[in-house]
Parts: C-alpha cells; sequence; structure tokens
C-alpha cells in the first residue's frame, strides 16, 4: 500500500468533470438524477469544448497502467458514465474489453446512446450493479452517492478476486470560494438555512483509509490540487454555477437566485486577489484511490 498527497499547479486544467463537490443524500427536492437530467447537453458541450476535457479519466487509467492493473479483456463499467465521453476514453483503453457505461440520469443515458452508438450503455444506480467485474472506473460521480462507508465496500464485492475499483472525486469544500457559498447559506435573509438540498459532503482522506482497510486487500490513494484560472471573479462564480450552486439556486428561484449569485460575486472578491495578469485562481483538490479485492 502506498499513500501519497501531492499538491501541482496547471493552468490548463480543470477539465470537464468540474467541480461536483460536496456529497450528502437524495433526501433533497432536487434528486441526483433529475439534476443530470439538466446537466446532459451542458455537460457534454465542457467536455467537447475543453481540451483537457480527458485529462483527469488518462491520469487515474495511466496510473493503473504503471501498476500493472490494466488488462486488455477486463470486464470493466464506467459508474456515472454521463454522456460516455469517459466511456469512450475507455474504449480506446480497452479495446477488447466488455465495457459498459452505467448512470442513473435517463438523460445522461440518452446522450451517451446517441454520441457513442457503438458503446453500451444502462440506466442503473451504482448500488443496483449486478453481476462481477475486473475493473469498476469511477470518475467525479461517487461524491453524489451518499453514505461511502457502506458504498465503497459494496463496490468492492462486485469485483472478482484480484479486481480494483478506481475513483476520483473532487475534495474541495475548504476551498474559500465553496466555504463562503455555506456561509451564506447559513444567513437569515436567504431562508436556506432549513431547507433540505443536495449539497454533498465527500469524506475525509483519513475516513477512506479507513474505509479501505476494512474491504482492500491493498489500495493506494492519492489527492493532487490544481489551478484553475478564470477571467474576474464574475467566471469564478459561473465555474461552480452548474454544481456546487445549482441546488440553492434552483431552491431560490430566478429572482432570488440571481441575487444570491450576486451577492457571492461581490464577497468572493475579497477572497481571489486578481493576479498581475487579470486572473483570479481557484484552487481545486481531487482525490483518487485504486483499491484491490
Amino acid at each position: 500500500m502506498e499513500t501519497s498527497f501531492e499538491t501541482t499547479a496547471n493552468r490548463e486544467d480543470l477539465a470537464y468533470f468540474a467541480a461536483l463537490q460536496n456529497a450528502h443524500p437524495a433526501e433533497a427536492p432536487c434528486h441526483t438524477a433529475k439534476l443530470w437530467d439538466r446537466r446532459a447537453e451542458e455537460w457534454q458541450k465542457d467536455f467537447v469544448n475543453n481540451r483537457k476535457g480527458n485529462f483527469r479519466v488518462n491520469s487515474a487509467l495511466n496510473y493503473l497502467t504503471a501498476r500493472g492493473v490494466l488488462q486488455p479483456e477486463y470486464d470493466v463499467v464506467d459508474i456515472g458514465c454521463g454522456p460516455g465521453n469517459s466511456t469512450a476514453v475507455l474504449r480506446r483503453i480497452f479495446p477488447d474489453a466488455e465495457l459498459l457505461g452505467i448512470d442513473s440520469s435517463p438523460d445522461m443515458i440518452e446522450r451517451a446512446r446517441r454520441e457513442h452508438p457503438n458503446l453500451q450503455f444502462r440506466l442503473c444506480d451504482a448500488r443496483a450493479l449486478e453481476g462481477q467485474y475486473d475493473l469498476l472506473f469511477s470518475n467525479a460521480c461517487l461524491q453524489w452517492i451518499p453514505d461511502h462507508a457502506s458504498l465503497i465496500p459494496a463496490l468492492m464485492d462486485k469485483l472478482r478476486e484480484g479486481g480494483t475499483l478506481s475513483v476520483q472525486m473532487p475534495m474541495n469544500g475548504e476551498e474559500p470560494l465553496y466555504r463562503l457559498i455555506r456561509e451564506m447559506a447559513a444567513e437569515p435573509e436567504w431562508g436556506l438555512r432549513d431547507a433540505v438540498l443536495q449539497t454533498n459532503e465527500t469524506l475525509t482522506p483519513a475516513a477512506y483509509f479507513d474505509i479501505l482497510t476494512g474491504c482492500a486487500a491493498d489500495f493506494d490513494m492519492w489527492e493532487v490540487k490544481y489551478y484553475h484560472p478564470l477571467a474576474d471573479h464574475r467566471a469564478l462564480v459561473e465555474w461552480v454555477k452548474g454544481t456546487k450552486l445549482r441546488p440553492y439556486l434552483d431552491f431560490l428561484g430566478a429572482e432570488r437566485g440571481r441575487q444570491f449569485e450576486e451577492a457571492l460575486v461581490r464577497r468572493a472578491a475579497a477572497l481571489y486577489p486578481v493576479r498581475k495578469n487579470g486572473d483570479v485562481v481557484l484552487g481545486f483538490r481531487r482525490f483518487f484511490f485504486t483499491a484491490e479485492r
């Protein structure tokens, strides 16, 4: 077992797996599948338009390749496949594999089938997946599923002996912008304090260490922090509008949501100084692990 913690700066990074932070339960009025139904087209455009769109998919797969984990004829499942972009990357890596992409959003699956007609997709929740597999791969998805203390062992049970669970999740809750959103949501004027929202929180690395020691024969875990330059403070807020901010904006409605967004832009200016070239820089922390059964 190896555990490493890295910090890297990459000006061009933060690809289409933008900010699905902070995971919490499905009791929310904006249930996960419905949220991603609304985002299906936007998610596809994000990937297509961003030249680094598959950066983290390739990063995770390169790591697995270096460790000798990947085999050409594996049974592979892409958990939380979205519109099929990550599944297409997996197909290039595994041209001979039995490959399946699953997602709980009907719109995401419909788009995946349309965009990638030669790949196999299924409407399915991760917990409902049946069968045994060699590789379960999940990129920026599991943070939307609650109760990782039971979820991760359940996924490990879906692996064949020697199989691998490979996961990447955002872990950006302590970034100043995310703290500011939580602080504003707690202020009485917005009426959000008693609202039940799907604003999910991942666990700590230490908690994942304890979970994995209980269900994996071996595992590696590491984290990387990316630095993403944005044109101004409005662009900073726009970056999280479709993910972290979405449950709050949906609850508030159009006019109050616009006011919340404008207040966030103003207050974020005090937290993010303008750099010499005019950019503001958002830090983005990503957590990775691979676990072998």
